[in-house]
């Protein structure tokens, strides 16, 4: 690609693997910022390392640890996740290609976020758990490079990292929420969600997006 092709948010191959792009900065040799999707470590590259690819319906891929297949024939439930394809979010809504966002009420197929983002039935794609019948494979470029066993590795959480810290927030941590300018304290957790003492619940992903969240205190430095 060509570094003015390549825009925020984008899905692209590199090193034959599924990442997105989080931030491009022309002033810097390795210009494109990307997050592989599979764990979230954070790669620079080149425009000219990468390769653009459009998600479409029954691709399948492996975000954080998990498998997820894409499904625009199905209307979403609470507690599920979307794909925003197409992004056109209102003034107070903040959004944009690609975000992966989890509904928390769903009217006449529009959703409200637990971002408190409303999202239009002609902005997003389900995700739906696991693999479907019929789906493609896009967590690779080429998956007969990948081995049996890295392929099983990649879809589970247990192969994240124990030394990443940065992955690992803890309740008592405090964040500034950016775009409700709130500071705020993680009050409970599950295996992969964060939920604020602000009622804002999000994928544990959400918090290396510098866009969404700074990281103030962090309680374990204590310990």
């Amino acid at each position: 690609m060509n570094l003015f092709q390549v825009r925020k948010g984008q899905f692209v191959y590199y090193n034959n693997e599924l990442h997105k792009v989080y931030s491009v900065k022309a002033m810097f040799k390795k210009s494109v910022h990307l997050y592989r999707l599979k764990d979230m470590q954070q790669v620079l590259s080149k425009a000219s390392d990468i390769q653009l690819y459009k998600p479409r319906h029954l691709d399948s891929f492996i975000f954080y640890g998990k498998r997820y297949t894409i499904d625009q024939s199905k209307l979403p439930e609470a507690g599920d996740y979307i794909l925003i394809v197409k992004p056109a979010p209102d003034f107070l809504d903040h959004y944009s290609l690609n975000e992966i966002e989890k509904v928390d009420n769903v009217e006449d197929g529009n959703v409200v976020t637990t971002r408190d983002n409303g999202v239009k039935h002609s902005e997003y794609v389900l995700l739906v758990p696991g693999k479907l019948e019929g789906s493609h494979e896009i967590a690779y470029f080429d998956i007969n490079l990948v081995s049996s066993m890295q392929q099983a590795d990649d879809e589970a959480l247990a192969y994240l990292s124990d030394d990443d810290v940065e992955m690992k927030p803890a309740v008592g941590d405090i964040y500034l929420d950016i775009q409700s300018s709130t500071k705020t304290m993680i009050v409970a957790m599950t295996e992969d969600e964060v939920m604020f003492g602000h009622g804002v619940k999000v994928h544990i992903t959400e918090l290396k997006d510098e866009d969404k969240f700074t990281l103030i205190y962090r309680s374990e430095e204590d310990l």
